[in-house]
């Protein structure tokens, strides 16, 4: 139906029309345009929507792997993280329906080789199919997107957005798996102080700073040693100077720390970006711009390093190079199971957010809060899919033939400037996600320091 510009008739249609779109889906489009700087019923239909890529989640899939095999099922996984990353920008610079086809099998080749080659690496008993083509496949998750902003997520966008004093988008739709923000006084406190029942109701801080000597880099030693750029974000560090991808154990044992009590454990996190019109000088670089992660790197206010038994339940030692990771890098495509981290804003945080960032009040700053397994099997230092050493207690206890351990909390601070946004890096296809936010921790103590943090807690000391 055409509609003539000096019809009113068809302008009171065309409003309603229009309204009808925001009501249902076009919240996901007005939340792009407040994000890109954009109006929606101008440049960006609901139809428009691109979606983002989800592909099955490989390492997650794994049980374990033969020690002399690991490197080589490391560097594939790391590949398969490439070749997403890949198509969701090839999409992006395409725009929703541009080629999508021929990306998505492109996408289905590359990751049947690697697959295939991964597969024959980790053995028979690795958990992974017999036949890995079920696990090539992709698809393209518009469900999972609540606004068109990825294709216009890029400096240009976003500095335009800035330029143009665009609002801030308040709410997310579906299933609140939106790039969206809530004022923190509007959400009801669910967050109440754990009930210790046991004994052990001391703690244990690391004083590292907040990584004033800007040691930073998009390399994951856990998921993906060996790699540069494995983790497609950059990372905070703080504790263990030479933290980077390559870093072995013997290399982390003689390094120096940030950490005021010799602690020499790396501690480190995505970091988060200032959306003000900025960009940092990753700007082109892998990790970066080149990721789709743009705008200034926040340094933190406060990076707070403590453990604790959230139970009160007696801990041992861990042991020394023991790798533990919390939260969900691919949590917008793996769904929720593994999200451990969560949002907040100071003298709130008996109020916490999963899946949206905080509004803050003038004179509060933004939280993030990731705790750790605090259940260990006592054997292994690290597992195959880097999960299944580790646990979460439940209702006070640890799985069978687990031990308790000291649970390390990062309680992460930033003074943002009111009314400006940001946005935690995050792998490109998984759109800078709240719910996506995650932490690292390799344990580089020594055993006296280690027995001081277990006495401390068990005690019912605070030390540090």
């Amino acid at each position: 139906m055409r509609i003539h510009k000096r019809d009113a008739a068809g302008r009171r249609m065309l409003a309603l029309l229009l309204a009808g779109v925001l009501a249902v889906g076009g919240a996901s489009v007005l939340a792009a345009a407040a994000f890109a700087g954009q109006r929606p019923w101008r440049s960006q239909p609901a139809a428009a929507q691109m979606g983002t890529v989800a592909c099955a989640d490989v390492g997650a899939s794994l049980d374990s792997v033969p020690d002399d095999a690991k490197a080589d099922v490391d560097r594939g996984l790391a590949e398969l993280d490439v070749q997403v990353a890949d198509a969701y920008q090839s999409l992006a610079e395409s725009g929703a329906g541009g080629g999508e086809k021929s990306v998505m099998s492109d996408l289905a080749a590359k990751r049947t080789a690697t697959l295939q080659k991964l597969a024959a690496s980790a053995g028979p008993d690795s958990g992974l199919p017999k036949d890995v083509a079920g696990l090539a496949n992709c698809s393209i998750r518009r469900d999972l997107v609540v606004d068109a902003s990825a294709r216009d997520y890029t400096p240009e966008a976003v500095n335009a957005a800035e330029r143009s004093k665009a609002p801030t988008a308040q709410k997310s739709q579906k299933s609140g798996l939106g790039r969206g923000f809530v004022d923190i006084r509007s959400v009801s406190p669910n967050n109440p102080k754990p009930a210790r029942t046991g004994p052990a109701t001391g703690s244990f801080t690391s004083r590292c700073g907040r990584n004033e000597n800007r040691h930073l880099n998009p390399d994951n030693v856990i998921v993906a040693p060996g790699v540069s750029n494995g983790a497609h974000h950059m990372h905070d560090y703080v504790g263990n100077r030479i933290t980077d991808g390559f870093s072995s154990n013997g290399k982390l044992a003689g390094a120096g720390t940030t950490c005021s009590n010799g602690d020499q454990s790396a501690y480190y996190w995505p970091v988060l970006r200032l959306l003000d019109g900025s960009n940092d000088k990753d700007l082109k670089a892998p990790g970066g711009g080149k990721d789709r992660n743009v705008g200034r790197i926040l340094q933190p206010a406060e990076a707070g390093i403590t453990y604790n038994s959230p139970n009160g339940a007696k801990v041992q030692p861990m042991t020394r190079f023991l790798r533990i990771i919390t939260g969900d890098a691919k949590a917008l495509t793996n769904g929720p199971d593994n999200a451990h981290a969560s949002w907040s804003c100071t003298g709130f945080e008996d109020r916490q957010l999963a899946d949206k960032y905080p509004i803050c009040p003038n004179g509060s700053r933004v939280v993030r809060t990731l705790k750790f397994p605090d259940c260990w099997d006592g054997k292994n230092i690290d597992s195959a899919n880097h999960r299944t050493h580790t646990a979460f207690s439940k209702n006070g206890s640890c799985p069978r033939n687990f031990r308790v351990i000291p649970q390390l909390v990062q309680r992460i601070t930033y003074d943002v400037p009111s009314g400006v946004k940001f946005a935690v890096d995050s792998f490109p296809e998984q759109l800078h996600n709240p719910i996506t936010d995650h932490g690292d921790f390799i344990n580089v103590m020594n055993r006296n320091l280690l027995d001081q943090m277990v006495s401390c807690i068990n005690e019912g000391r605070r030390c540090g």
